[in-house]
């Protein structure tokens, strides 16, 4: 099973209610529950969201849904991977290092570039398929490319090509016509030289990108620090650098007064971390789609042997013995 953390699509029920539409309903034609959307760090089947997505956009009549989405999308909704992967040498570096990043929240999603002449492709590729189709979904996934291109670098991305292969929608005139339909692949062509330019954070951008980011979290939970917190750690943990600090800067708070504020609350960052943790690395393993070297390195262990160490000493067992009694269970029911 291919699994998107469902922080991925945030804003989507905003987008649904702007065109009058009833995301409950929406949702539940999906095959989905409202209650899998309430925990960001909560994974649903990817194939499942592009489902979704397709029945979003007949339903509002918004042939352009997926990229609406993604418009909509400040680099708040990355996270503060944003922050980490602006350190790379090059665009391209880290554009690959955000690809990693993917791997974790977005199992079945490729961004792969393609040098071709005095261009490089960033095509994107997904290793499943819907009976609805991916074109939404897709949408979606340029658009997300194509907010961080104008994250990393000083150029406006829709001066580029922008190409998708579905078909052009026969829709009034947007800002989507000047995109390249029906092409071979789905993606943006950059030129070369720009990618290996370094990044280039526009000032005004990272202060919003703060701005939005902490909006986004109070709005989601009013008042509550330790999902909030919860939020935040899910988020850094692929950048390797998911250290009290950071969730702290994260917050707009110190890391002490972070600190003080969890133990009134009768808990502390080293738990909400062992729980995010635990939480993501059971829905990786059940879902078998990830090794378990390439889930440690993503969940900032340096080295397996310290992952399953841990993971031992929360369940009692090895995230192997974990994963084959899960699987046991899953053929039992």
């Amino acid at each position: 099973m291919y699994l998107i953390r469902s922080g991925a699509f945030e804003g989507f029920q905003k987008l649904i209610h702007k065109f009058g539409g009833n995301p409950v309903a929406i949702v539940r034609n999906a095959g989905l529950s409202m209650a899998q959307f309430r925990d960001p760090n909560s994974y649903i089947s990817y194939p499942k969201m592009a489902e979704l997505l397709e029945r979003a956009s007949d339903t509002c009549r918004a042939p352009f849904f997926g990229l609406m989405l993604a418009k909509q999308h400040s680099t708040g909704v990355f996270g503060d991977i944003v922050a980490t992967i602006c350190q790379e040498s090059t665009v391209l570096d880290a554009l690959n290092k955000m690809d990693r990043y993917l791997y974790l929240h977005a199992g079945g999603i490729h961004v792969s570039p393609h040098k071709i002449g005095e261009y490089t492709e960033i095509r994107i590729t997904f290793d499943f398929d819907s009976h609805l189709g991916l074109n939404q979904l897709k949408q979606f996934s340029v658009g997300r490319l194509i907010g961080l291109i104008e994250w990393l670098t000083d150029y406006d991305p829709y001066s580029f090509r922008i190409c998708l292969k579905q078909a052009r929608p026969e829709t009034p005139k947007t800002i989507y016509e000047s995109f390249e339909f029906s092409a071979i692949f789905d993606g943006v062509s950059v030129p070369t030289s720009i990618l290996q330019e370094k990044p280039k954070v526009n000032e005004e951008l990272r202060e919003s990108h703060f701005s939005d980011y902490l909006s986004h979290l109070r709005n989601r939970y009013p008042n509550n620090l330790i999902d909030q917190s919860k939020d935040v750690i899910g988020s850094l943990l692929p950048s390797g650098d998911c250290s009290l600090a950071r969730v702290a800067a994260s917050l707009d708070l110190h890391s002490r007064a972070l600190q003080r504020m969890l133990q009134s609350e009768g808990t502390s960052y080293g738990e909400l971390l062992k729980q995010v943790r635990q939480s993501i690395a059971e829905q990786h393993l059940a879902s078998q789609k990830m090794s378990i070297t390439d889930l440690a390195l993503n969940l900032g262990y340096v080295e397996v042997a310290v992952f399953s160490r841990h993971f031992k000493k929360w369940t009692g067992l090895s995230p192997r013995e974990w994963q084959n009694q899960s699987k046991k269970y899953s053929a039992l029911n």
